[in-house]
C-alpha cells in the first residue's frame, strides 16, 4: 500500500476506512507453520531483517519492525481487525493447505477470495475448500492465460494491466471470468481499466478510489 507500510494491521485498517471494496494481502508460511503476511519472500525489503520467511519462526518474525513500528502480522489478526472482503494471495501450496484450514475453521468461504500466480496451489484451495473463489494471477501471459484459470476452477484472472489487451479480456469474457488488472496507480491506467470494462482493479493509493472501484 503506497501511504502505509505495506502488508501491515495498519494500512489494511486504512484501506477500509478509505472505503476499498476489497483487501489484498499475500501469505507465506514461518518456519513452524504459521501463516503471516507478507509479499516478499524474504524480509529484507519492509522490515529491519534479512533473511528468507520460511527460514524464521513466528517470533523471530514478530520481532523484526515492519514500518513505523509494526509487526508482521498473522492471516487471523487481519481478518480480526477489519471486516472487509479479502484477496489472499498464496505463495505456495503449502500456504493453500494452511488457508484452507483457516477457511473451514472461521467459517470464511463468503469473504476469502484466494489467488495465486500458481496454477498448482489454485487446484489444491479448490480441492480442500469447495465452492470458494480463486483467482489466477498473471503478470507474463497471452491468452492461454484463459485455459489455464478454466483448467484450475478460476472464476477471475488477475493480470499485469501494462500487457493487458482486448484480444485477452473478449477471450476471458468467452469463458465467463471475471476480470482484474493490476496495478492501476496512474490515471492512464484508470483509463484503460474504464476503457477495457475490467470488474475491478488493484492500487497502491485508497485515494484513487473516488473515481473507480479498486481492491488495496
Amino acid at each position: 500500500m503506497g501511504v502505509e507500510p505495506e502488508n501491515t494491521l495498519r494500512s489494511f485498517v486504512a484501506a477500509q476506512d478509505a472505503g476499498l471494496d476489497v483487501i489484498e494481502l499475500d501469505l507465506h508460511l514461518s518456519k513452524d507453520g504459521a501463516l503471516v503476511v507478507m509479499h516478499d519472500a524474504e524480509v529484507d525489503r519492509t522490515t529491519d531483517g534479512t533473511g528468507p520467511i520460511a527460514d524464521k519462526t513466528l517470533a523471530e518474525l514478530r520481532s523484526l519492525d515492519a514500518g513505523r513500528g509494526e509487526r508482521v502480522p498473522l492471516f487471523e489478526e487481519v481478518l480480526d481487525a477489519v471486516h472487509t472482503p479479502v484477496q489472499a494471495e498464496i505463495k505456495d501450496v503449502a500456504a493453500a493447505r494452511a488457508l484452507a484450514a483457516v477457511v473451514h475453521e472461521r467459517d470464511l468461504v463468503g469473504r476469502v477470495e484466494v489467488s495465486s500466480f500458481h496454477d498448482e496451489a489454485i487446484a489444491e484451495i479448490a480441492r480442500l475448500v469447495p465452492g470458494v473463489r480463486t483467482a489466477l494471477i498473471a503478470s507474463r501471459y497471452d491468452k492461454d492465460v484463459v485455459e489455464r484459470a478454466v483448467a484450475v476452477g478460476a472464476a477471475t484472472v488477475c493480470l499485469d494491466i501494462r500487457r493487458l489487451t482486448l484480444e485477452v479480456v473478449a477471450h476471458a469474457r468467452t469463458a465467463g471470468l471475471r476480470v482484474i488488472g493490476w496495478v492501476v496507480n496512474t490515471q492512464d491506467h484508470l483509463r484503460l481499466v474504464r476503457a477495457l470494462e475490467l470488474d475491478g482493479a488493484t492500487t497502491d493509493f485508497p485515494e484513487i478510489k473516488r473515481t473507480a472501484r479498486f481492491t488495496a
